[in-house]
């Protein structure tokens, strides 16, 4: 059977952990024409702090006209590449966990790794904080409202603070009616 050329913009599903998932969502990034469409459909726990800076940073780069989609949950460092999008969509149902960073380690760590893990870290938050904000396009204190000590934010929460569009449960009857 011959292969079907896609038709319509790539879609990505970025469903459960971006860690484990990286591999394959940088190479469906880089499958889209720099400065052409993409689809991402969030469904995500988070994951490792790099994987959401290499995913926002993949998409803010290239110039996707990336649509993303919160079809369930964008928790954690999901929040990035979803904030890197250049439309965001959430439902009623949507929500997105903010929340500050969190310290992982490997055991058996020499003190000194462990002096200079904790200096990067400090800085590493900051420097993703002020990256998270700037892409959102909201304030340092917002986030900060939102982060500390970490909260759920609902769809609607999201859209009302003009972060995102709502897509209301009266869409989403009429497309599947459609």
């Amino acid at each position: 059977m011959p292969k079907r050329e896609p038709q319509g913009p790539i879609e990505l599903a970025v469903v459960g952990d971006l860690t484990e998932h990286e591999p394959d969502l940088v190479e469906k990034l880089l499958e889209v024409e720099p400065g052409g469409p993409c689809v991402l459909w969030f469904d995500s726990l988070g994951g490792s702090a790099y994987a959401a800076v290499a995913l926002a940073s993949i998409i803010r780069l290239r110039g996707l006209r990336a649509t993303g989609i919160v079809a369930a949950e964008c928790t954690s460092a999901a929040l990035w590449p979803f904030a890197a999008c250049s439309r965001r969509l959430v439902t009623p149902l949507s929500v997105l966990l903010f929340h500050p960073m969190k310290w992982q380690s490997e055991e058996n760590v020499a003190l000194n790794e462990a002096a200079e893990w904790a200096r990067h870290f400090g800085s590493l938050e900051t420097t993703m904080d002020q990256f998270l904000a700037e892409l959102f396009g909201m304030t340092p204190e917002k986030l900060r409202e939102w982060t500390t000590p970490g909260r759920y934010v609902s769809g609607p929460e999201l859209a009302k603070e003009g972060f995102a569009e709502l897509v209301p449960f009266e869409m989403l009857r009429a497309l599947r009616k459609g």
